[in-house]
């Protein structure tokens, strides 16, 4: 099976949305990963992942998450995750990503949350 991965970018003032698209695993977390290096190295500082695409997440795609999340905190910007499953978003609870980045039920939630 071929991974049909996506990444789609909105920036929109001081901040920037990623829209993911299919299985988040060693390829899609690359893609994420690069899509928020590319939008740190520009000068964005606060991101907001919107997974509303994507149900499944393996370990390695979660790794590479934890590595956005630490370029965030190194610059002092703000991540927000939000369209998490319910499975997702307890996986990141218990695994202390929501220690680092906030969590939301949907883009407008997370937009609000940027301030």
């Amino acid at each position: 099976m071929i991974n049909q991965f996506a990444v789609t970018v909105r920036k929109e003032g001081d901040f920037a949305v990623l829209y993911t698209d299919g299985y988040v695993n060693n390829l899609g977390g690359e893609k994420i990963g690069e899509a928020a290096m590319a939008l740190i190295g520009e000068g964005v500082k606060k991101l907001i992942i919107n997974m509303e695409k994507s149900t499944v997440i393996n370990s390695i795609g979660i790794s590479i998450l934890i590595e956005v999340i630490e370029k965030i905190q190194e610059i002092e910007g703000y991540l927000v995750f939000c369209g998490l499953t319910k499975t997702i978003a307890k996986t990141f609870t218990i695994m202390g990503l929501a220690q680092f980045a906030q969590i939301a039920d949907d883009e407008a939630s997370a937009v609000a949350l940027l301030g």
